[in-house]
């Protein structure tokens, strides 16, 4: 009798799990920071390296930096990029590469004693790290703010589809879009500002969208008008 009830009781759990699948879990903090921290630790070396040694032809600046170069290029290459940037894994992967490349080459410049071949891979060291930077920083903090209220409801809450998180988070987003609706482009990209203030407002029509499926607590109208939410973020990205 025992047995029996135990063989009863692990089924009734197996399907309560099954019928009840767990809520899905929030994603923790870093994952929805647009950061890695070993990059950030590595402007300590690319300050002095570019705005001290390399103006003033500091050669043997520029050398003593070899070993820091290389610790941290090589904490750059172990780095995992948080969750809110999968979808720009490719691009970080091959900036890493390039920059693997460059460190390479201002190493052999410094042992060959070429101060000229030393200048040249210390200004593309430079540009290959800020242009890692721009892979991980965003555009603007009010974009960042925004997609990290949609990457939880995307990756979170919708396997399973939980309705009551789904329309917090829809909330949350209008509220996000409201100053990102105010938001003001830097100089440097006012180039830009006809395209993104199109893209910018078809992502505003997809919030709304999608707060007013919300209404009809249809699973598929609601996990559409989120898909298409998200899409519209993405070509608001892609201005950039």
């Amino acid at each position: 009798m025992v047995r029996l009830s135990l063989r009863v009781a692990l089924l009734l759990i197996a399907v309560a799990s099954v019928a009840f699948p767990a809520a899905a879990q929030a994603p923790k903090p870093e994952e929805i920071k647009s950061s890695v921290p070993a990059l950030d630790a590595m402007h300590d070396i690319i300050l002095p390296m570019w705005h001290e040694a390399w103006p003033n032809k500091d050669y043997k600046a520029l050398a003593a930096l070899v070993p820091q170069i290389d610790t941290h290029v090589a904490a750059i290459t172990k780095a995992e990029l948080p969750g809110i940037l999968r979808e720009k894994a490719a691009a970080w992967k091959a900036g890493v590469a390039d920059l693997t490349a460059t460190a390479a080459a201002y190493k052999a410049a410094v042992s060959s004693g070429n101060n000229e071949a030393l200048l040249k891979a210390a200004e593309k060291l430079h540009m290959q790290y800020e242009g890692l930077v721009k892979v991980v920083r965003p555009v603007l903090k009010e974009m960042d703010e925004f997609h990290a209220a949609l990457y939880t409801l995307y990756h979170y809450q919708l396997k399973p589809f939980d309705l009551a998180k789904v329309a917090q988070s829809a909330g949350t987003l209008k509220a996000k879009m409201d100053v990102l609706n105010k938001a003001v482009l830097p100089e440097r990209l006012k180039a830009k500002t006809e395209a993104f203030t199109a893209q910018r407002a078809a992502l505003s029509t997809a919030v709304d969208a999608l707060a007013s499926t919300l209404g009809s607590k249809d699973e598929a109208k609601i996990k559409a008008a989120v898909e298409a939410m998200h899409g519209a973020y993405e070509n608001l990205e892609k201005v950039f």
